[in-house]
């Protein structure tokens, strides 16, 4: 279930501080798009989503490196770290946020497994990328990861 209370203290702090947000997401499918658009008034603060599920997607929508691609692998922090800082630089936003993981249940591997998540959170400032390892079906890691970007965002939103 998506953190609501924390979701709406991220909406307010975006709107009091008058910044606009940009999601590139890959293993959520548009879940933190979804989620920031629910709140009233999100048009104040909302301004773009990606869903770049495939690495054609993170290519041509994100300028995403195809060196970064082949190197690292579409998931990894090279990878959410290039999602996060070129979504807010291409829409000239404030706020960048990628994710970039393996929701399951198959597509895991030993080196990158099921729950492997890489969120990215850029703004003028920094770009900074977390990796985690969420445990739950589909669904529930797609949620853990909506949370925990949301959390992220909400760290930085607290230090202006």
């Amino acid at each position: 279930m998506i953190d609501n209370k924390l979701l709406k203290k991220v909406s307010t702090l975006l709107k009091k501080h008058n910044l606009k947000v940009s999601t590139a997401e890959s293993c959520t499918g548009g879940l933190i798009a979804h989620s920031l658009t629910n709140i009233a008034g999100s048009s104040n603060y909302f301004n773009h989503a990606i869903i770049a599920y495939s690495n054609n997607a993170k290519i041509n929508l994100l300028n995403i490196s195809m060196n970064s691609l082949k190197k690292y692998g579409a998931v990894s922090k090279e990878v959410a770290k290039e999602m996060a800082y070129n979504v807010r630089t291409i829409f000239n936003d404030d706020i960048g946020i990628s994710t970039t993981g393996i929701a399951g249940p198959t597509g895991g591997t030993l080196e990158k497994p099921v729950g492997l998540v890489y969120i990215g959170v850029s703004n003028k400032e920094k770009t900074i990328v977390k990796k985690f390892l969420f445990s739950g079906d589909r669904l529930q890691n797609k949620v853990s990861t909506c949370n925990t970007a949301l959390n992220m965002v909400f760290d930085i939103l607290i230090e202006i």
